[in-house]
């Protein structure tokens, strides 16, 4: 394990401004989808992305102290915020697709009494791509191993959203003695096959519910399963396009009304937005990001978590059902429906995440959290 900080080369930035210089945007087609990035408000973002002062961003982001190891035979990126308390509760925050692990920081800054750890996933910023087939069981393995082989910690909490939402549940269900609780915005879902046995009204309703808008609204996972390399190889070489790509789900996922792009940065501010799409640029790694969703295999079943577990259901899943809850986690402290905050809560509305990461801890009688 060696200490590590993000150093951009000029002649990277100096290509990145030229490019977005030389965009080609278009105007919105004609009887454009509702859904979708504005072409107005992309426009918007490539100006700013041009004038963003990235090395003002990266001092911001070294102010976390980061490290690189070698975990399963990959190199993995991580932050690691020690608290002052040697013996602190210590929480494992991991990210999801299409955000990094800065996205969550303001979260992480959040909460000096905990020993934090956000990882970067394996192909996502500074870490490097998994040589092997990237399986949601694989990427707990790499989580788990790291906590505890490398950082030594024996016991701490899990958190996940988005694509480390059924990781979390995987490192929980298979590692009780070291995990201590989960915080859960993700709920679990089960396999096809689990969800086809439901006979609960209320669980059927919220399938549907997804089933009926899973066709648009998935076809950008349907895309990066089916031809990532193709998708990639656009993205990769037009910032604009990278930025579109990225900024869509950010619109549509988060807590904000659609039919009003620029009220994403009511809960996301343009400058975590455009780190986010630097971090992708920067690192060419938007190929790598969609291993999850072309390597995710087989539909596996994960087995019910046993440990103590507080579940906040975002916004975006709103009418998940308690009763999925309370048969999927077996020792649940407490079941809600986040207020405000969606898809991706640990960057909207981190303050509400940091008093429920504490109210787990207390829960499993940790620390002085």
């Amino acid at each position: 394990m060696r200490p590590f900080q993000i150093s951009v080369p000029d002649v990277v930035l100096d290509d990145l401004t030229d490019r977005l210089a030389h965009s080609r945007l278009l105007g919105d087609s004609p009887r454009r989808p509702e859904t979708g990035l504005s072409a107005a408000y992309l426009a918007e973002l490539v100006d700013a992305w041009r004038r963003f002062d990235w090395r003002g961003r990266e001092r911001w982001l070294n102010q976390d102290p980061q490290y690189l190891a070698d975990v399963h035979g990959t190199r993995l990126h991580f932050v690691h915020r020690q608290a002052e308390n040697a013996g602190a509760p210590a929480a494992l925050l991991m990210h999801g697709w299409p955000h990094t692990f800065a996205l969550q920081l303001d979260l992480a800054r959040l909460l000096p009494e905990f020993h934090v750890v956000m990882p970067s996933f394996p192909g996502f910023a500074f870490s490097d791509p998994f040589d092997g087939t990237m399986t949601e069981k694989v990427m707990a393995d790499m989580m788990h191993s790291l906590m505890t082989d490398h950082l030594g910690y024996e016991r701490y909490l899990v958190y996940g959203e988005d694509i480390s939402a059924n990781v979390s549940d995987l490192i929980a269900a298979e590692h009780p003695q070291q995990v201590a609780g989960i915080l859960v915005t993700h709920a679990h879902f089960g396999t096809d096959e689990e969800r086809a046995t439901l006979d609960d009204p209320q669980a059927r309703a919220f399938f549907d519910r997804l089933s009926a808008s899973g066709g648009p609204d998935g076809a950008y996972a349907h895309l990066q399963a089916t031809r990532p390399d193709t998708l990639a190889a656009a993205l990769n070489d037009s910032p604009a396009g990278l930025l579109a790509w990225i900024v869509e789900k950010l619109v549509e996922w988060s807590d904000t009304p659609n039919d009003d792009p620029a009220a994403l940065e009511r809960r996301i501010a343009r400058d975590r937005i455009l780190t986010e799409a630097t971090i992708y640029w920067a690192t060419q790694t938007i190929a790598s990001s969609f291993r999850p969703y072309f390597d995710r295999g087989a539909d596996v079943s994960i087995p019910p978590v046993e440990v103590p577990a507080v579940v906040a259901i975002q916004r975006h899943e709103h009418d998940y059902p308690e009763v999925l809850a309370r048969s999927f986690y077996r020792d649940l402290r407490s079941f809600e429906r986040l207020e405000q905050g969606g898809h991706f809560a640990a960057a909207e509305v981190p303050d509400v995440m940091a008093e429920r990461l504490r109210q787990l801890a207390r829960e499993c009688g940790l620390g002085q959290a």
